[in-house]
């Protein structure tokens, strides 16, 4: 090709006809463009595939201190033991509503801009913007609400849509944490519940832990916050105005924000309090009944895979846990005072000392 070109340059050269020099450089200059086209088309075949984009929406901040970091730490663990390497052949993109519920659906619109391979959502108001945003871009959520009765997905054995993923049906597990909060309690009966009044996740957990109390002669009291600024000092002196005995706190974005602060108002109140998820008994409630949440965000990096070599979201059924941690923090108990039980203290499937 080049000395063919070098041919060309200089019959232009030996040419004195001024008209028939411009027509031989243009021909010169257009085998050069067709060449280097040629080139271009090579090198545009050699690059690698796309690299699939995922985006996570976190209900939590980006900092290593706030309560969903680990959650996201376990998600990008799973990938990895899938054989995913970040900016190499997967790209993760975040979006952290700071435990703002109000912030979810603007977020969510930022993700599928970004025309992402594949969602990852776990706040209730996140998945239903997810579900109302896009009919095609497969969503994975990581829930603790019934989807099929709240009407996200046909079926848990086949979702149908778009939507798949893990969740967990916490209807039992509420009767289940009173049993056990009822047992430390012994004779005691006033038990406060700490909710996100606006967070539809958390009205649907009060009303089933309003069904069950009375079943074990518990008496609930509500102790209610709102964003953006829930005024948690005065919840705790409504509890000690209502003569509450013990404490259970309903999780979701907007309460784990605030997990320091109120694991020191649980402990300052000397309140015996069962919480939702182990990482709270870690930072020093008393008790929780609960699924690995670690463990199910992990898991969440299987569904990812599967959707990435092809599979659809309607065809994978979403999982449920088959294992739950009983964990008990003993340094919590000796704060409050209180001694729990041994006939409790033996069904931990972990003891904090």
């Amino acid at each position: 090709m080049h000395l063919t070109l070098l041919k060309l340059f200089l019959n232009s050269c030996a040419d004195n006809r001024q008209s028939k020099i411009k027509n031989r450089i243009l021909a010169l200059v257009v085998a050069i463009g067709i060449t280097l086209g040629m080139c271009g088309a090579v090198a545009r075949a050699q690059q690698p595939g796309k690299v699939p984009l995922v985006g996570i929406l976190s209900s939590g901040a980006p900092a290593p201190t706030d309560s969903s970091f680990l959650l996201r730490e376990a998600f990008r663990q799973g990938l990895r033991e899938l054989g995913y390497v970040e900016s190499k052949n997967i790209l993760l993109e975040f979006r952290y509503a700071e435990g703002r519920l109000d912030r979810m659906p603007s977020l969510v619109s930022e993700l599928i801009q970004l025309k992402p391979a594949v969602i990852v959502v776990s706040a209730v108001p996140a998945i239903r913007a997810a579900k109302q945003a896009t009919k095609t871009i497969p969503i994975v959520i990581i829930s603790s609400i019934d989807p099929v009765a709240e009407g996200i997905v046909d079926s848990l054995a086949r979702p149908g849509g778009n939507i798949t993923g893990l969740s967990v049906l916490t209807r039992d597990l509420s009767g289940k944490r009173l049993e056990l909060l009822a047992e430390v309690l012994q004779k005691k009966s006033r038990v406060a519940v700490l909710w996100d009044l606006d967070g539809p996740g958390p009205k649907i957990a009060f009303e089933e832990y309003k069904a069950v109390a009375p079943l074990m002669k518990l008496q609930l009291q509500s102790l209610g916050v709102r964003a953006p600024t829930p005024d948690f000092e005065a919840a705790f002196r409504a509890a000690t105005k209502g003569r509450a005995q013990a404490l259970i706190i309903i999780l979701n974005p907007l309460l784990g924000r605030y997990q320091k602060q109120i694991v020191a108002l649980v402990i300052k109140s000397r309140l015996p309090s069962m919480c939702e998820e182990g990482q709270w008994v870690e930072a020093g409630c008393l008790m929780s009944y609960a699924a690995n949440n670690a463990d199910r965000w992990r898991r969440a990096a299987t569904y990812v895979d599967k959707i990435l070599k092809g599979r659809t979201p309607a065809d994978l059924p979403i999982e449920q846990p088959m294992k739950f941690e009983f964990i008990v923090n003993l340094k919590t108990a000796k704060q409050i005072g209180l001694t729990v039980p041994p006939n409790v203290l033996v069904r931990a499937d972990r003891v904090i000392r």
